[in-house]
């Protein structure tokens, strides 16, 4: 079965991530046509890039650069859940990406944002990092703002088109997943004419 990671993309302190994360992870299990896990980063602290080398010439001698690429390399796609920070990607997050180069390739992503502006200029960045490292980001996005749909600005409240919108990304991205799993395990297909 198709295997989805959703990435927690804040380490912060008192974080409004956790809860969406959450909600993703909830309301994604909740399908029969996925496996999905969290993967929050708080669990792999990684120092600020220290690779001798880009991750694209080979495996890693750090050993927690290698962690980070075991627990990556068995997902078939990921889902990212990130906030918006001063108009741009956590840097935590970016990190984690930058660690690795193969493990990302030829998979699928979808992104869930959340921020003052819905995170949308957090997805804009990450759109073009995962299109550098090969990954094929979906159209659909979901997108939470901090005034409108945090009670307090603390405590999510998803509403209907929150769940809707997640259901055309997870639709979008386990279809492109699949989509991509001949590349990953470097079979061929044959496409046939109907």
């Amino acid at each position: 079965m198709t295997r989805i990671g959703i990435i927690l993309g804040s380490t912060r302190p008192n974080r409004n991530g956790s809860q969406v994360a959450r909600w993703v992870l909830e309301t994604a299990s909740q399908r029969g046509d996925a496996e999905f896990e969290l993967i929050d980063l708080r669990d792999h602290p990684l120092p600020h890039l220290d690779e001798p080398v880009a991750p694209m010439f080979g495996p890693s001698s750090n050993a927690h650069t290698r962690a980070w690429a075991e627990r990556i390399a068995p997902f078939d796609g990921f889902v990212v859940v990130t906030p918006e920070y001063n108009g741009g990607v956590p840097g935590v997050l970016k990190n984690a990406f930058d660690h690795l180069f193969a493990e990302w390739t030829d998979k699928a992503v979808g992104f869930v944002s959340y921020g003052v502006n819905g995170g949308a200029r957090a997805v804009v960045q990450l759109r073009t990092v995962c299109s550098t490292l090969g990954m094929a980001d979906v159209g659909y996005q979901v997108t939470i703002s901090v005034l409108t749909d945090f009670e307090n600005h603390t405590t999510f409240t998803p509403r209907d088109h929150h769940a809707a919108a997640l259901d055309k990304t997870l639709d979008q991205l386990i279809a492109w997943s699949t989509a991509l799993a001949p590349l990953r395990t470097g079979t061929e297909t044959t496409l046939m004419n109907s």
